[in-house]
């Protein structure tokens, strides 16, 4: 895409997202040609889109899109791993399928679904049916998340980079964080401007000012890192990149709820549907922390720093 075509093509995004969530978002993007801009330019497609979607707090079955695409795949849903990990969900021995992981809104329903399974020979993708699914309610429903387990028979397709795989769910579910991180930090800042005491806005105290200034570059650091990790392409740096949006997404909320004090405790102010949206995507594919201790087992066991991109 040239630079006006990217521009309408987020402005349509944008719009997509701040109406509708769920299956009508869905087909919003489907009307949109989301999946033919996935095609023509993924980073394009996956950042705008994801975005969109961590500043609105909408839904859409797009993170299964991704990761079928990174499969190899024409359709359908993708389980994945539990909370905080990063492993396979399945397990394949003698035919059956062992399956203990998630699932987005689109696996709610019935219908065989992919999943990644390790033997012995390395990681490899079969298609089952007749898994338990479970609603999860939990932190945030509105996410939609499900819990998906069993045992049944599965139909294996042959050996699958699930490094890769994983590095592309990050990727999105990095920009979504970003997202919301960006989103709380815009109702912070327009109460800060708008909130009086002492006869002045409170955005002129410099406590405010700088939790601000250190959310902002929480925020454009996450940004940093996703650009270096689709340039560099790699699973280390998508994991990375995938660590600090779930750091800053974390830190941006302890911030806004400093500057927003009593109010953002509230049901009736929107910060507390983004904060629970930051802690449950933080955990799927790695959480921050798990992340930086698997990453720094990594560096210490080969004994040496990954190229450092060009500035």
């Amino acid at each position: 895409m040239d630079a006006g075509e990217r521009a309408l093509f987020a402005k349509g995004v944008q719009d997509a997202t701040a109406g509708s969530t769920g299956a009508d978002l869905d087909a919003a993007l489907a009307a949109l040609g989301w999946a033919d801009a996935l095609e023509l330019d993924e980073h394009a497609a996956v950042a705008d889109l994801f975005e969109a979607q961590g500043r609105a707090g909408a839904t859409s079955g797009a993170l299964d899109v991704v990761l079928v695409r990174a499969l190899g795949e024409q359709a359908g849903a993708v389980v994945l791993p539990p909370l905080g990990r990063t492993t396979a969900p399945g397990h394949l021995q003698d035919g059956t399928v062992t399956v203990q992981g998630l699932g987005t809104a689109a696996t709610g329903g019935d219908g065989p679904v992919h999943v990644a399974c390790a033997t012995d020979d390395g990681v490899v993708l079969a298609t089952v049916d007749g898994l338990e699914r479970r609603v999860i309610g939990g932190l945030d429903p509105a996410l939609g998340l499900v819990e998906i387990s069993g045992t049944a028979p599965g139909v294996t397709t042959g050996p699958v980079p699930w490094d890769d795989v994983v590095a592309a769910g990050q990727r999105a579910i990095a920009h979504e964080l970003v997202g919301a991180a960006a989103a709380m930090l815009d109702l912070a800042r327009e109460h800060a401007l708008e909130r009086i005491q002492f006869g002045v806005p409170i955005a002129s105290f410099q406590a405010v000012r700088h939790r601000l200034a250190d959310s902002l570059v929480d925020v454009e650091s996450a940004r940093g890192a996703l650009d270096a990790a689709w340039e560099a392409g790699s699973p280390l740096d998508a994991a990375v990149a995938k660590a600090i949006a779930g750091r800053s997404g974390r830190l941006v909320a302890r911030h806004a709820q400093q500057v927003l004090a009593g109010i953002g405790f509230t049901l009736d102010h929107p910060l507390h549907r983004y904060v629970r949206r930051v802690r449950v995507l933080d955990g799927l594919l790695g959480d921050a922390r798990t992340l930086t201790r698997e990453l720094g087992e990594q560096l210490l066991h080969e004994r040496g720093l990954p190229a450092i991109l060009p500035l």
